[in-house]
């Protein structure tokens, strides 16, 4: 899939989610369902979790939050109401196999487990083309 295909691209993420620079951690939302989204993110050298060029752990679990993110602001954006806010309930899990580098496109791959209230649970997978980069398991609370 490439970015122009995606739904949302570039500085149209900021329909979807509340963060701005140099917060924003998600640059494309490729596809999205109710419960799965494909997300991306070309990391600059300048981001702010790149340390000596490689794109460091809370960045990541940043960009998968921003991603679960990016799937509530599309799926509110779809009932005509505006993007939530939501924030980081838990991390489990986290399986780090490399670090990616900037200039490396993640593709980050989510799944909503289930919700309960305003609380969801969901599995991630991000990558760099084929490579997985890190796994996760989340807890995200929607306001």
């Amino acid at each position: 899939m490439t970015k122009s295909e995606a739904l949302f691209v570039n500085e149209q993420i900021k329909e979807l989610i509340p963060q701005r620079s140099p917060i924003m951690m998600v640059d494309t939302l490729y596809s999205a369902t109710e419960t799965e989204a494909v997300t991306g993110l070309t990391i600059a050298k300048d981001n702010l979790f790149c340390i000596e060029d490689k794109f460091t752990e809370p960045g990541l679990i940043e960009h998968i939050a921003q991603s679960a993110s990016a799937l509530a602001g599309y799926s509110a954006r779809l009932i005509g109401k505006p993007a939530p806010v939501g924030f980081i309930g838990e991390v489990k899990k986290f399986h780090l196999v490399k670090f990616p580098s900037a200039g490396d496109t993640l593709t980050t791959h989510l799944n909503i487990i289930s919700v309960v209230g305003n609380i969801s649970l969901l599995q991630a997978e991000t990558k760099v083309e084929d490579d997985t980069v890190c796994t996760v398991g989340m807890k995200i609370a929607i306001e």
